[in-house]
């Protein structure tokens, strides 16, 4: 969910209760997870070692789809946390328990539809990305990592941070492949962007959440 009207990119397009997607044919989508790829090698970004599938397990049979290479997580000295999650306020915003407080962290690089926000109607695909997001991290620890490139809040006062689960999943990255939010960059490129981009069109290719003509039909 993006509050800010100035962004610079944003790869759907928001119309009345619906958020269709922009259409990008499959040549094009190859050439770009090719693209992406690369620039994941030359970044040095690799894969890591106990990387698995991404599996979607929101429906009533859960289904293993392919991936772009996983990146790894950091090392807990370059990670804040661990932090109990107080809950979970949509698909890209969570609040955690932090030292007898509480802090609101954002995601950084993603964008899921919008739900709460007083000024837009619900939209299409807003629930079943809340929901998951509870079903990751309901009862859960997490670890935010921040992103020197990125502010470190809002202007709303959010963290803007990515979230790593204990079981070393990295949440902005497993909402993408599900098709449950975008990818998005906010001026300056953030750290996995390559990674996030190869597997939003993945994601596409593969009709996943969001990207389904059945799911928001206009």
């Amino acid at each position: 969910m993006i509050d800010d009207g100035s962004r610079t990119l944003e790869s759907v397009v928001r119309m009345n209760n619906h958020a269709p997607m922009t259409v990008i044919p499959r040549s094009s989508r190859a050439l770009a997870t090719l693209l992406s790829t690369a620039a994941l090698v030359l970044t040095g970004c690799q894969e890591s070692a106990s990387w698995t599938p991404y599996t979607a397990t929101t429906g009533a049979t859960a289904t293993t789809a392919t991936a772009a290479p996983y990146p790894p997580m950091p090392d807990l000295s370059e990670l804040d946390g661990p932090f109990p999650v107080a809950r979970v306020v949509d698909g890209d915003t969570i609040v955690v328990e932090n030292g007898g407080a509480t802090t609101t962290v954002r995601l950084i690089g993603v964008d899921t539809p919008e739900l709460l926000d007083p000024r837009k109607p619900v939209q299409c695909f807003s629930r079943e990305a809340s929901a998951y997001t509870k079903s990751l991290l309901t009862d859960q620890s997490v670890y935010l990592e921040y992103d020197p490139t990125q502010d470190r809040a809002d202007r709303y006062g959010r963290d803007l941070a990515y979230v790593w689960t204990t079981a070393e999943r990295l949440v902005n990255l497993d909402l993408i492949a599900g098709g449950f939010a975008n990818e998005y960059t906010y001026r300056t490129p953030h750290r996995y962007q390559a990674v996030f981009r190869a597997t939003e069109n993945i994601a596409a290719d593969e009709s996943r959440g969001l990207w389904s003509p059945e799911t928001c039909p206009t």
